[in-house]
């Protein structure tokens, strides 16, 4: 019999699904005092090498209400071509193309081991992605430059088929035309003035071409067709048709003219120029997979979006400012990026920011750009680092077929049995409002809907979805029953098919008044963690700083007066099970975080951790909540060790992995080998190799990861050791240092931080008194 760790495990690997609990509580009631609530982690497109291509529509079930997908927790009468849908109980006959099925001769989405499968919907048009770049030429020659490189790479890692646009702002705002062999043309537009798509159709002298219509163009441009190129697409043109006018069109970009007197700013138009990319879409391939990929270089300073005036003795707003209601820009600007978030997303269309700048550039107002329409969020200092170069490059990743890892304009739709209902849902997402009898009228997330729209996805791309366990406590559910959640996806491959990838999962009952150990026994402390961090951060956008921690405190100690052992009023005796055991430090990490403590982060930057904690799979999230550790010395192998002051010893290299950054800390005794030169003396080769393997190691992370983290080299006492000595638990401080006699002092190799943070310890105790009081 498997291990409930190996279970979690495999249905991660199949499915991409992670829940809360893999046994669920029979009534409404349990579930409610189960603290966490009921909920799942699911990747739509989890890689899965080995799912069988399958090359036709899937069989939905008749009953107008219930159109669920068959899967292989049906029932199938063989003898007479029947199946009975789990989720609605209705009988249905099998289309004539299943004549010959048998028990022995099955179709493959009635195989257990298919309980995720994707169908290739072969009559829907193939319609190629859509690409526009939009480039912010307010920028010094350098870093223009080297922008410009980037571009003209990425241009040789897209499909050929692609279609591709231009477009190009400073003070004014300029559309390229890419029709025109040899002669360079462009439509230029006021900074200042916002433009309604309709205007923009006009003055581009672009007609909406009616759909079929459309698609014929796409389909004729794929093929490429010789001829006149139709009015429409003068701005959006197919790669292989335009890539040589495009390189040499990008290699000519020249800084924005306008003088920038001194003491000022550069007059820049992001929010004009943002919302003539989404009119362009709009009136040209609405409800088509397209990316508007956005590269800015300072804040909005002029016109709709603005951000910052351009008197640079004007700082951009700071937390402090927004806190103390000073940013006069704020409100309209947030409103102007939210309307575009949302007719971009309505259409399928999806954002990227790439932000790369000293200072803020008003990623904070914009985020609804990214987080709505599923988008890259990519915040750097200069588009000339490697940390831009590598993960723009990333970006168009390709898998083992060469296509890139991207799907473009899905819908995601969940179905569940008639005990469970849906709450909500958290993640690059917006609501589709698509009210049935299986939404709750509880909210977590965004909610009131059983679908979603998701403009882009990657294989990292992660949602997070909470359910309701509807039925009463006088009506049980007979034991040894199972609940089941069916999630439909349907997306547009990057090469441009229509694909319906469907996962359908079942759990079992239990009445948690007499098992509730099985219930217990089945809850994934790892997904939980990442589940209620999503929930917090998503209160933490609209609530007070100080409220949400006061929640995340009360939900912990709820949940370990629930399911810990002790005895009343005596904290020595408090023990929580192993699947539980790490939940309270993954709480911990999180009060500290970047995500709810926003001291010493910029809201630009606060704005860019929420995103990425927003969209990522599990493994990557729990790194952000509470960073890896790897211990390097003379005494063995490479080990993980305690997030800790106590593992900063002398003699070790620390290796630390926020997600963010990747940091390589020297132990003061190695530090100074180092300085001294030590490894390049042939007598002393292992110490050479002892500082080369976090190094390695490092290497290797650094390759994999979206976006590429920031690279930190450091020693104790050095400059930059900061990063790691604000993660570590502050077991050891200047506060009790010697207070403890010989435990904590210095002689055990663990340095001090200079922190009045309370340690994990004293934050257990505290938990555990809290816990046990027969007050509380």
């Amino acid at each position: 019999m498997t291990t409930y760790e190996e279970f979690i495990q495999q249905n991660e690997d199949r499915d991409g699904i992670r829940l809360t609990w893999n046994v669920w509580p029979s009534s409404r009631i349990d579930a409610s005092r189960l603290v966490v609530p009921l909920g799942c982690l699911y990747q739509p497109l989890k890689e899965r090498p080995d799912l069988p291509p399958i090359l036709y529509d899937p069989v939905v079930c008749t009953r107008t209400t219930c159109r669920a997908i068959l899967n292989p927790m049906c029932q199938v009468d063989y003898r007479a071509k029947l199946w009975v849908c789990n989720f609605c109980f209705q009988r249905n006959p099998f289309p004539p193309q299943y004549a010959a099925i048998s028990e022995q001769h099955q179709p493959a989405e009635l195989i257990a081991g298919f309980s995720t499968i994707e169908y290739t919907i072969t009559r829907a048009p193939c319609l190629p992605p859509v690409f526009l770049f939009v480039v912010d030429t307010c920028m010094d020659e350098e870093e223009l430059g080297a922008l410009k490189d980037s571009l003209q790479m990425s241009l040789s890692l897209l499909p050929a088929n692609a279609l591709v646009g231009l477009i190009t702002f400073g003070k004014m705002v300029q559309v390229h035309e890419l029709g025109n062999d040899g002669c360079s043309k462009s439509y230029v537009f006021r900074g200042t003035k916002d433009l309604s798509a309709k205007q923009i159709q006009d003055m581009l002298g672009i007609g909406r071409a009616p759909g079929p219509n459309q698609q014929q163009q796409a389909q004729q441009q794929m093929r490429g067709p010789a001829g006149p190129v139709p009015p429409a697409n003068r701005f959006l043109q197919p790669l292989h048709k335009c890539d040589m006018a495009l390189t040499d069109l990008l290699g000519e970009l020249q800084r924005d003219p306008w003088t920038v007197p001194q003491g000022k700013r550069f007059l820049r138009s992001t929010g004009a120029a943002l919302s003539i990319a989404v009119g362009l879409l709009e009136c040209t391939y609405p409800n088509t997979g397209a990316r508007i990929m956005m590269f800015l270089g300072g804040p909005c300073s002029q016109g709709p979006g603005q951000v910052v005036d351009d008197e640079l003795k004007h700082p951009i707003r700071s937390h402090h400012d927004i806190h103390k209601d000073n940013a006069k820009f704020m409100k309209k600007a947030i409103k102007h990026y939210e309307a575009l978030a949302l007719r971009t997303a309505t259409n399928g269309h999806c954002i990227d920011i790439y932000s790369c700048a000293l200072d803020q550039t008003g990623l904070m107002e914009m985020k609804q750009c990214c987080n709505s329409t599923g988008g890259h969020m990519v915040m750097g200092d200069s588009f000339n680092s490697s940390l831009f170069k590598q993960t723009y490059q990333r970006v168009f990743a390709v898998d083992q077929k060469g296509d890139l890892k991207m799907a473009f304009n899905g819908t995601l739709e969940i179905k569940c049995s008639r005990e469970l209902k849906i709450e909500g849902g958290i993640g690059s997402c917006v609501s589709l409002n698509v009210k049935n009898a299986s939404v709750s009228d509880s909210e977590i997330g965004m909610g009131n809907t059983a679908q979603w729209k998701l403009c882009t996805m990657s294989p990292n791309s992660t949602m997070a979805f909470f359910f309701e366990v509807a039925n009463q406590h006088a009506a049980p559910i007979p034991q040894g029953g199972r609940g089941c959640l069916q999630f439909i996806t349907q997306y547009q491959h990057s090469s441009g098919q229509r694909r319906i990838r469907v996962t359908t999962v079942a759990r079992s009952w239990a009445d948690a008044t007499s098992n509730l150990h099985m219930i217990s026994a089945g809850f994934d402390q790892e997904a939980a963690a990442v589940l209620m961090s999503r929930m917090v951060v998503y209160r933490a956008e609209s609530d007070d700083g100080p409220d949400t921690l006061r929640w995340v405190d009360r939900q912990l100690i709820r949940l370990c007066q629930k399911f810990g052992e002790y005895g009343k009023d005596d904290p020595n005796s408090f023990r929580l099970a192993e699947n539980f055991s790490l939940f309270p430090q993954f709480m911990y990490h999180l009060r500290r975080s970047q995500f709810l403590q926003v001291f010493n982060n910029s809201p630009d930057e606060t704005t860019f951790y929420r995103h990425m904690l927003m969209r990522e799979d599990l493994t990557q999230s729990l790194i952000m909540i509470q960073p890896i550790l790897y211990s390097y010395s003379f005494n063995g192998p490479p080990e993980p060790v305690l997030l800790d002051t106590s593992s900063i010893q002398p003699d070790r290299i620390l290796l630390m992995d926020t997600f963010f950054q990747i940091l390589i800390f020297h132990g003061e005794t190695i530090a100074q080998w180092r300085s001294l030169k030590y490894q390049d003396m042939p007598e002393y080769e292992n110490f050479k190799q002892l500082l080369q393997a976090p190094v390695d190691d490092a290497q290797e992370i650094l390759q994999t990861r979206f976006p590429m983290p920031r690279y930190i080299d450091t020693e104790q006492g050095g400059s930059q050791a900061r990063f790691l000595l604000s993660k570590v638990n502050p077991s050891q401080t200047h506060n009790n240092m010697y207070a403890y006699g010989q435990v904590a002092a210095p002689t055990d190799g663990g340095a001090p931080v200079l922190t009045d943070d309370v340690s994990l310890q004293v934050f257990m105790e505290h938990l555990k008194k809290l816990a046990v009081s027969s007050t509380t």
